[in-house]
């Protein structure tokens, strides 16, 4: 299997909890306190290979590819570390991160994502699904077209696709009667700066402790700007006195957009998802990609996989690009030490072998395909090869210019450059399996208590 970057057992686990557009902050925050002790069923209360469990409510709580960042009343998170691997005898905490998954599902009104911390570079999700189009309405509809089309082509692995537009943010919306207000001698900003007021204050004072100074705003009590109807008795001044924001304004409750995001100036709503433990990101992609075949896409729309894929595709570009200029650079620094397009070829050969090789280990072996330790480790076998490759043939030039024929030189110099090679090939093996491997030595108690804490594995 192709991945982007590999990834271990997770040190964090994260629960990130999202309830719908309004909800009190006390409200989610008893949704997380039992979103946390559904983790506690999994991990236990003294579980010693836990190090810590940490929730946060509002400030904090944001997933780290969220579009929003800033701090939310409806979102929270409760985030579980673990010890370092060399302490936790053996348990996969990849496991326990599946049990928490399937354990925290099941609960009302709630939007629940298990995720581990970001390894290697920072992407989107591996699932990243944008739509992009002009008209919002049309855009909505066809996002939820797609987002049930793909559920029912039934693709394995796939967590939940959830899209990052929210269409039912509530609002107030306080509709002034002109007529009534010009009749009193009021003007719509008079009104829209009381409520502002009221409900975030306006500095009114500055305050000065030492070389620090605070803003003093007024604005009304909690409970007062909490009410609505509070809200609408307030009195504004009018040359004849003062008179109620109700006597020419009304209330209305509604829903809208809580954002619209844009591309290079374009709408866009994005369909992402984790990808479920087991599975392999490229071939639930792959999959999407063949049944946007079959699904119709309006004009002026258009339907794109990005996040974790884009970054893969650039990044395996990158790479490609450097491997042949890498390539092109050794071949004509080849061609200018020998004199010989020939000879420089039979060397570069060797970088086409060498590639037969990787491939036979990784599927021997039953490894992930990394696409940029996979393509770093390339390039430099390509070095090495190419190294061996230069001590072969100008042996075997010095072999010909002393009079054998290229049968003999070839033997000879086969044999006898065949131990050098080896010892080279295997003195880096060697030197690689500690890190292929795991091993960790602890050089600080080695130096001074002589305890090296030997152990396989870890970070």
């Amino acid at each position: 299997k192709v991945v982007f970057f590999p990834s271990g057992e997770p040190n964090f686990v994260y629960v990130y909890n999202e309830m719908p557009a309004g909800t009190d902050l006390d409200e989610t925050n008893r949704i997380n306190q039992k979103i946390e002790e559904r983790v506690y069923e999994v991990i236990g209360r003294d579980n010693p290979i836990v190090k810590s469990v940490i929730s946060n409510v509002a400030i904090g709580a944001n997933p780290p590819s969220s579009s929003d960042p800033t701090p939310s009343a409806t979102k929270s998170k409760v985030s579980v570390e673990f010890v370092y691997y060399q302490n936790r005898n053996g348990v996969s905490t990849q496991e326990l991160l599946n049990e928490i998954r399937e354990n925290v599902q099941g609960i009302p009104g709630t939007t629940i994502t298990v995720d581990k911390e970001q390894s290697g570079p920072p992407t989107g999700k591996p699932i990243n699904i944008e739509i992009t189009g002009d008209e919002f309405e049309q855009l909505i509809s066809l996002t939820e077209n797609f987002k049930n089309y793909i559920q029912d082509q039934d693709i394995a692995g796939i967590e939940e696709l959830r899209s990052d537009l929210q269409v039912n943010n509530p609002e107030l919306i306080i509709d002034i009667d002109n007529e009534k207000a010009n009749s009193y001698g009021i003007s719509n900003v008079q009104i829209g700066t009381a409520i502002r007021t009221a409900l975030l204050g306006s500095p009114i004072s500055t305050f000065r402790e030492d070389e620090d100074e605070y803003d003093v705003r007024l604005r009304l009590q909690q409970k007062d700007r909490s009410n609505i109807t509070d809200l609408m008795n307030m009195t504004v001044a009018t040359p004849t006195g003062n008179i109620p924001i109700s006597a020419v304004a009304i209330p209305r409750f509604e829903s809208s957009y809580g954002a619209i995001n844009r591309i290079d100036l374009e709408r866009v709503v994005t369909l992402s998802s984790n990808v479920l433990s087991g599975y392999n990101a490229n071939e639930i992609n792959t999959q999407i990609r063949e049944s946007l075949q079959d699904f119709e896409i309006p004009q002026g729309y258009e339907i794109s996989l990005t996040g974790e894929q884009e970054e893969q595709a650039e990044t395996g570009q990158f790479l490609m690009v450097a491997l042949l200029a890498a390539v092109g650079l050794i071949f004509l620094i080849l061609v200018a030490q020998f004199n010989s397009i020939g000879k420089s070829l039979i060397i570069m050969s060797q970088v086409i072998f060498s590639l037969i090789g990787v491939f036979i280990g990784f599927a021997t072996f039953g490894m992930d395909i990394s696409v940029v330790l996979t393509g770093m480790g390339i390039i430099a076998v390509a070095g090495i090869v190419v190294k061996n490759g230069i001590i072969l043939i100008d042996y075997i030039d010095i072999l010909r210019n002393e009079g054998s024929s290229l049968k003999d030189a070839v033997i000879e110099g086969g044999a006898t450059r065949l131990n050098p090679v080896l010892l080279t090939a295997a003195s880096t093996i060697l030197g690689l399996i500690p890190l292929a491997i795991g091993l960790n030595i602890d050089f600080y108690g080695l130096f001074a208590s002589f305890e090296p804490n030997l152990y396989f594995g870890g970070d």
